[in-house]
């Protein structure tokens, strides 16, 4: 079986910001066989040796879209689908968006690589999960456990 990385990005205590590691959180208590995963607070060169070294890997970030909290979009990197710049929450100037462009131009995207965008709400320092995006955390796990 080859093992599948799921890198779930993000910063806990910054509200909507934290989905990626309550994803992460709730995946590693499912222990799922074949399934590793990393939270990680989303820089690009962290990203980039991460996608560089695997062949299937699965992202997992807050987006910002305009679309209503919670929603949840995934986008086939590996097949061609492109992030639209600033469609995701990170923190950094350059971000995962960014780093899926740049590995994709080096040629060392991996062939299997999704991300869940969990539409978000608040990134209030110091915050939890907005209702509808902690329910959208439930939904990814159990999905990326599946899958």
């Amino acid at each position: 079986m080859t093992e599948r990385l799921v890198l779930c990005c993000g910063t806990p205590g910054r509200g909507d910001d934290g989905v990626g590691p309550a994803v992460a959180a709730r995946l590693r208590a499912m222990a799922v066989p074949g399934l590793r995963v990393e939270a990680i607070p989303g820089e690009a060169t962290a990203l980039l040796a991460a996608l560089e070294a695997h062949a299937d890997v699965v992202l997992v970030d807050a987006a910002l879209s305009g679309a209503a909290p919670g929603t949840v979009r995934v986008i086939d990197c590996g097949a061609g689908e492109t992030v639209p710049v600033g469609r995701t929450a990170s923190s950094h100037g350059f971000g995962v968006a960014e780093a899926i462009g740049l590995a994709r131009a080096l040629g060392s995207l991996p062939a299997r690589c999704r991300i869940y965008a969990i539409e978000a709400e608040d990134f209030t320092i110091g915050g939890s999960l907005s209702p509808a995006v902690a329910a959208a955390a439930a939904r990814v796990a159990a999905e990326i456990a599946a899958a």
